[in-house]
């Protein structure tokens, strides 16, 4: 997997990073870990570990993405999350199918057969269906959990997206403009583990809400 980097989001992350980071030595891949300049305890956790370290230059989760994405040199690039809850075992499978099917994004799935969550409560899971099957009805998007950000892709593609959305509405920017790009894509069953800090960052109704308002917009543009 040496044409593949992830990019790694990190905010307030010091007791999950470093377990992340030790997991992913058996791996032959570069790692670009994306925070705050001012989160100190995340970055003196993780001096010791092989990756190269971006301080964000603008808040939100998309933000981190966008700006980790572009320095990528690699054919692919893997959004990582740094709380533990994705599973490296399934990077390898993700690049067999990407290459196999000669696909542009490969999207993690937690609702196909043989995936699963720990993490997933009765509201997010509720706020995925739905979120998924508006995917489908207004962008007739072919994935079944649109919010779940375990992806890989190829950089320049992606990059030529020219996303703009800073926070959690990037989940949704990305399938919906490749989609509507002619990308072709598609996903894979994935298993979400527990996250180690155990704390979500998303607020389900405030980011939920932000989402819709996204989705619908995103209907008038390219």
């Amino acid at each position: 997997m040496k044409n593949l980097t992830l990019v790694i989001p990190a905010k307030e992350e010091k007791e999950s990073l470093p377990q992340v980071l030790n997991e992913l030595k058996k791996y032959k891949l570069k790692k670009i870990v994306v925070l705050e300049k001012k989160d100190i305890h995340t970055i003196k956790s993780i001096r010791n570990h092989s990756c190269t370290v971006l301080f964000q230059r603008k808040k939100g989760y998309g933000a981190a993405l966008i700006q980790g994405i572009k320095k990528v040199k690699t054919k692919y690039f893997c959004i990582f999350n740094a709380d533990g809850s994705f599973q490296p075992k399934e990077l390898r499978t993700m690049m067999n199918k990407i290459k196999n099917e000669k696909l542009d994004l490969i999207f993690g799935s937690r609702y196909e057969k043989g995936a699963g969550s720990d993490d997933d409560t009765l509201i997010t899971l509720v706020g995925n269906y739905f979120f998924s099957a508006l995917g489908k009805i207004l962008f007739k998007l072919n994935i079944s959990d649109i919010l779940y950000t375990y992806v890989i892709g190829d950089t320049v593609k992606v990059i030529n997206l020219n996303l703009k959305e800073q926070n959690f509405n990037y989940c949704v920017e990305l399938p919906i403009k490749a989609n509507k790009n002619n990308l072709k894509i598609s996903s894979i069953s994935s298993y979400e583990r527990p996250r180690i800090g155990g704390k979500k960052k998303v607020n389900a109704f405030r980011d939920g809400y932000s989402i819709l308002i996204c989705m619908l917009g995103l209907i008038f543009k390219n």
